[in-house]
């Protein structure tokens, strides 16, 4: 599968943003305190995430990012694919030309494979995450650990 870091710390940064969700704009550093992601590459993300108008930006002190729309209704899916990653598990990228040129032995099997998994993200919202109750005891202890940090 090729979901990399960059699709991982996309989910994560929107989900801590979903988990905040009405206090306002959060900062980048404040994501990158608290989930261990550079802040540079925060920039990198929330930039491809801005244009996909999930996030919106809020300038000067005080500013930051919060969802365009709510988190109940913001699929994962289209997290990970507003920062140009794909859910492919196929060689071939999809393309069907894994064995010289065509399709391998397996190919279908594993476009198949793609097609749950990218289902499976898509059913399932930012919202559904942040009503996790796993979820929310990891957001405590990240701000805790951040509060801690800054003390």
């Amino acid at each position: 599968m090729r979901l990399t870091t960059k699709g991982r710390y996309a989910v994560t940064a929107m989900l801590d943003l979903a988990l905040r969700e009405g206090s306002g704009p959060i900062s980048l550093a404040d994501i990158s305190e608290r989930q261990g992601i550079s802040l540079s590459y925060l920039e990198q993300l929330f930039t491809k995430l801005r244009r996909a108008g999930l996030v919106k930006s809020t300038r000067g002190p005080g500013g930051g990012y919060s969802l365009s729309v709510p988190a109940s209704e913001l699929p994962v899916a289209k997290v990970i694919t507003a920062v140009d990653e794909k859910v492919d598990t196929t060689r071939c990228g999809g393309l069907g030309n894994c064995q010289d040129g065509e399709p391998c032995l397996t190919h279908e099997l594993w476009v198949d494979l793609s097609e749950q998994i990218y289902e499976f993200l898509n059913g399932i919202s930012l919202g559904d995450l942040v009503q996790r109750k796993s979820v929310q005891e990891v957001s405590m202890r990240s701000q805790q650990r951040a509060g801690d940090n800054a003390a």
